[in-house]
């Protein structure tokens, strides 16, 4: 048994990882050409687009583990079927529930490993993402230059004529604000931008400023004048796992509809082992499937039936859909292989 055992496996990891590795590569491409727009808005190195890659790579492992592990279990059975193999193990009394037995160890090894990531790693990661892209975003304020278009400061519209960005300093400064009680116009000689503990500070020199509304005109003269802006607003806090799914943040909803979904997603290898067999298990000589057809089909019905029962029976879709999968599976088992072998 123990040599089966490890036929079996030896069989399933060259299909898995030769199923695995282009998946794999293929939805890393789509990701970073999700992640180069980032490029339009703010600026990022070789290094950081590294970083970015790195925080959304337990969510490429998420979706490509599962798919490319059910389509290479089935692939190996089906394969040793088409070789006559399979004919030779039942002939031998082994029955295909040993075939279970063998799969159900790596399928529930992965499902473990499919929970933690979602549950435990990808709320973190995904929490540093953010603050990641807030604080590049925010930075973006930083690396101010001469336009005729303007810049947005605050609540203020900052034109700059002229411009030294490797020291920050700036000349024929005008900032204007109609946010306030009174429309406002500053007008400055010299500027100077400073980041102080996240906090963005546009020291102002030797400049003019002007207030004015239909009754009222003002003028004033000043030597200095700080305007700030914080660039730290939008960062998102993180505590710990339970936190982060069981408090009541604004989007509480999607977070459980994301919990629900994502728990059927990861325990899809261990809910189709009856499914592997069925569709894996062959008489080369009388049976001729449509493997690729029934497996496309498979992991179609699954990921859909997860991500939309789940919007009427909350929770209880991970009790109903695993049930329902699992009964469905084992008849189709039973019809195709457990009354043949």
């Amino acid at each position: 048994m123990g040599k089966l055992r490890g036929y079996i496996y030896s069989h399933l990891n060259v299909l898995f990882f030769s199923i695995f590795i282009p998946l794999f590569v293929i939805a890393s491409v789509i990701f970073l050409i999700k992640l180069a727009t980032y490029t339009a808005i703010i600026q990022l190195t070789l290094g950081e687009m590294g970083k970015l890659y790195l925080f959304v790579l337990p969510e490429l492992l998420f979706y490509t583990l599962p798919i490319s592990f059910i389509i290479a279990a089935i692939l190996t059975l089906y394969r040793l079927s088409n070789d006559n193999e399979m004919v030779v193990v039942f002939s031998l009394g082994i029955s295909p529930t040993f075939l279970i037995r063998i799969l159900a160890i790596p399928s529930l090894l992965l499902s473990i490993l499919l929970l933690t990531d979602f549950i435990v790693v990808t709320p973190y990661i995904k929490s540093i993402s953010k603050n990641f892209l807030a604080q590049k975003k925010a930075e973006a304020k930083f690396n101010l230059s001469a336009s005729e278009f303007g810049h947005n400061f605050g609540d203020w519209m900052l034109f700059i004529n002229k411009s030294d960005n490797a020291e920050h300093s700036y000349g024929d400064i005008v900032l204007f604000n109609k946010n306030l009680d009174q429309e406002v116009l500053l007008l400055a000689s010299n500027a100077e931008l400073s980041n102080n503990q996240g906090q963005l500070q546009l020291h102002l020199k030797n400049g003019e400023g002007y207030t004015y509304d239909n009754e009222i005109y003002r003028r004033m003269q000043y030597q200095t004048l700080t305007i700030n802006d914080s660039i730290t607003k939008d960062q998102v806090a993180y505590t710990n796992t339970q936190d982060y799914w069981l408090a009541a943040p604004i989007d509480q909803k999607f977070r459980n509809s994301l919990l629900v979904t994502n728990s059927l997603l990861s325990c899809f290898p261990l809910l189709s082992l009856f499914l592997i067999v069925a569709l894996g298990v062959v008489h080369a000589r009388h049976q001729k499937r449509w493997i690729y057809l029934w497996i496309f089909v498979s992991i179609v019905i699954f990921y859909t039936v997860a991500i939309t029962v789940q919007k009427w029976l909350a929770f209880n879709a991970i009790f109903v859909v695993s049930f329902l999968w699992l009964v469905g599976t084992y008849f189709i088992y039973k019809r195709l292989v457990g009354n043949r072998f």
